[in-house]
């Protein structure tokens, strides 16, 4: 296993679409405008992060979770024109199970349905098993959100099931998620679909 020390270092993770940073306070002003359109927040268990105070707050939130152990947040870059386009993190981190979750994800709408989620997936897939020796990573994700759904499903995630009125969302509505993982005995067959999608 390796030392707990590096599951909680931010790293820099890059492809050939996008780059993800360390999320820090730098990135708020990129982020804010990157979230400015509502959609994006339909789903997401923090509200409506579309305002620039928001957007702050939540990234210090996210920054004391780091500080705390159990979350690593990125900030997404599109190489090509060095824009912030949204957001990810592994979180519910556990080193002595050698377990996380990936999620907090969301982009811009112009970049979504693009190659940036798989190939963002891609890199802290590997990252998760092959740097931080994991033996399992899962997703969760509103029930309600079908589109997100049928992405974690064509990374090769396995659904374990749905946690009924597992949250409580800032509006009230009450959530459902499904749960999905990937095994490390898993992986191998994982990493070489999304790398033959992420060629085509």
């Amino acid at each position: 296993m390796m030392p707990d020390v590096l599951w909680n270092s931010p790293i820099t993770l890059e492809g050939k679409v996008v780059r993800l940073e360390p999320s820090t306070l730098t990135h708020v002003l990129g982020l804010a405008t990157a979230g400015k359109d509502e959609s994006i927040w339909k789903y997401m268990v923090y509200g409506n992060l579309s305002s620039l105070d928001s957007m702050e707050k939540w990234v210090n939130d996210l920054l004391r979770l780091q500080a705390a152990g159990t979350d690593l947040p990125f900030t997404v870059i599109h190489k090509t024109s060095g824009t912030i386009i949204g957001a990810t993190r592994f979180l519910e981190m556990r080193a002595r199970h050698r377990s996380l979750e990936i999620g907090g994800t969301w982009y811009t709408p112009l970049y979504q349905h693009t190659a940036v989620n798989p190939e963002c997936k891609y890199l802290m897939l590997k990252c998760a098993f092959e740097q931080l020796k994991c033996i399992r990573v899962q997703f969760k994700v509103d029930l309600r959100n079908e589109h997100s759904i049928r992405a974690i499903e064509r990374l090769g995630a396995i659904r374990e099931g749905v946690l009924r009125n597992h949250m409580v969302l800032p509006d009230g509505t009450i959530r459902d998620s499904v749960y999905f993982s990937i095994l490390d005995r898993e992986w191998p067959d994982v990493k070489i679909k999304l790398e033959e999608r992420l060629k085509s």
